[in-house]
Formats: structure tokens, C-alpha cells, sequence
């Protein structure tokens, strides 16, 4: 690869996200990120925050993008992708403190959001954390003009895609046990969601 794979959204969001995940995580020791993309992220939050052990991973044909972002970076803190397709199983031989994902469920179809949050659950500890970072809608209705002309973009490229709605996305976490803690406001029109597992009772 002659070249680091590059996103430009994730250069201009990342410090707002990680502001946030500062105050989430503090307490915790790991971390699972689904949908890694082109590792920017991960480099980058694991570099600030180096108390965490941060697992990355994706589709496998995005591995060698990530791979390269994690051997430049040179972080030690960041492990090396796993497979993740949403619904398959994710071999990784643990739990963790907190799953992150961003820009994934609006490009994922309705079922896969389905299988990621129940594969969260089989992936967090208790007591842990899904962060979720991405457009969402309120009440079924778009929160900017940005968001509806990104919204129908994504369906245009393919029907599955499309903005998800925060509160079709509170049923999900519920029925994977799962309760709404905290939400932050982000740039450009974007949130970041936060989720808890029981501490106890099922695992």
C-alpha cells in the first residue's frame, strides 16, 4: 500500500468524540471498536487514552488499510483487526469494557443494526458501554436539512442504507438488555450514544 488510507470526516470529528469518550471511559480497560474503517480512529483515541487496550476490526478487505495506520502510528495500545460482520460470529476470546462504533448503522441495513446490537451484548461485560456515534433521527424526522440531503444520498447508493432513528434504536438496545445512559450533542449535526449492560442478572 503506497499510501495511508485516508477519511477526512474522521480528522474533523475525532476530538469531540474523544472528548467525550474521556469521561466515558476512565473507568474502563478495553475496548472493541466495530467497523474500524481505515483505522484513524483507533490510532487516535488509543493514543490519547493509554490506560485502554483498544481491539479493532472490520470487513477483511478493509484490514490492510488499518494495519498500515496501526504500524505507522506505532501505538502500542491498539491491537491488529479482527474480522466483524454483523451477525457472523466474532472470535476474539473475551469481553470487554465498552464497544465504539461510528458511521456504521446508517450503512448498515435495518437487520444488521439488529445483529450488531444483540453481538454487542454477547461482547460487553457487564456493567459495560456501547458508544455509538453517528446522524440520527428524532421522533422519525430528520434533526437538519444536512441530515435529510445525507439520508438521501445513502438510499440512493442502496435502498437498505439510511439515517436510523434514535428511538427504533432505544427498542433494539432494550431488547438486548440494554438502557440508554447518556447522549452528546456532536458537530456537524451527529450524536454520540450511550448505552449500559446490567451490572448484573444476565450475561
Amino acid at each position: 500500500m503506497s499510501a495511508l488510507p485516508d477519511s477526512p470526516a474522521t480528522t474533523r470529528n475525532r476530538n469531540a468524540i474523544l472528548e467525550a469518550l474521556r469521561f466515558e471511559l476512565r473507568d474502563c480497560k478495553s475496548v472493541f471498536e466495530i467497523g474500524s474503517g481505515t483505522g484513524q480512529h483507533a490510532v487516535h483515541f488509543a493514543a490519547a487514552m493509554p490506560w485502554l487496550v483498544w481491539h479493532t476490526s472490520e470487513i477483511p478487505e478493509n484490514h490492510e488499510g488499518i494495519c498500515a495506520w496501526i504500524n505507522s502510528a506505532d501505538v502500542p495500545n491498539v491491537r491488529m483487526p479482527l474480522e466483524y460482520i454483523a451477525g457472523s460470529t466474532v472470535r476474539t476470546g473475551s469481553r470487554f469494557d465498552v464497544v465504539f462504533s461510528a458511521n456504521t448503522a446508517h450503512i448498515m441495513s435495518v437487520g444488521e443494526v439488529g445483529s450488531m446490537f444483540a453481538d454487542v451484548f454477547r461482547l460487553l461485560n457487564p456493567g459495560g458501554k456501547f458508544c455509538l456515534y453517528g446522524p440520527f433521527n428524532e421522533s422519525g424526522r430528520y434533526t437538519s436539512d444536512s441530515n435529510a440531503t445525507f439520508d438521501a444520498g445513502l438510499r440512493a447508493r442502496k435502498t437498505s442504507m439510511g439515517i436510523r432513528d434514535r428511538e427504533e434504536l432505544n427498542r433494539l438496545a432494550d431488547g438486548n438488555g440494554m438502557v440508554e445512559c447518556r447522549r452528546y450533542a456532536m458537530p456537524a449535526n451527529n450524536q454520540l450514544l450511550v448505552w449500559r449492560k446490567p451490572a448484573q442478572g444476565i450475561v
